[in-house]
């Protein structure tokens, strides 16, 4: 990884913390799948868009309805637990 693309990282988990008031390192606790029968979904302010079959990275289990995850372009974003399949 070079120190461009290193930095351009903290600077994205940076607003990720202030974003969504996350204390703490961001760490992975698993990873998920979104259903490949769901429609594809815009984001929105908080919202992560989703496409069927990706694969997403979960950072925090929030409640019973939501997950804040990060996907293969290093966004952050809510997702509905109702779309998430284990893998």
């Amino acid at each position: 990884m070079t120190l461009k693309a290193c930095k351009k990282e903290e600077k994205m988990d940076r607003g990720f913390q202030k974003k969504f008031k996350f204390e703490g390192s961001i760490k992975v606790l698993t990873q998920m799948m979104v259903d490949p029968a769901a429609t594809e979904k815009r984001g929105g302010a908080k919202n992560l868009p989703l496409r069927p079959g990706e694969i997403l990275d979960v950072i925090q289990f929030t409640n019973q309805e939501q997950i804040l995850c990060r996907n293969g372009q290093s966004r952050y974003g809510y997702v509905p637990r109702a779309v998430m399949l284990p893998l």
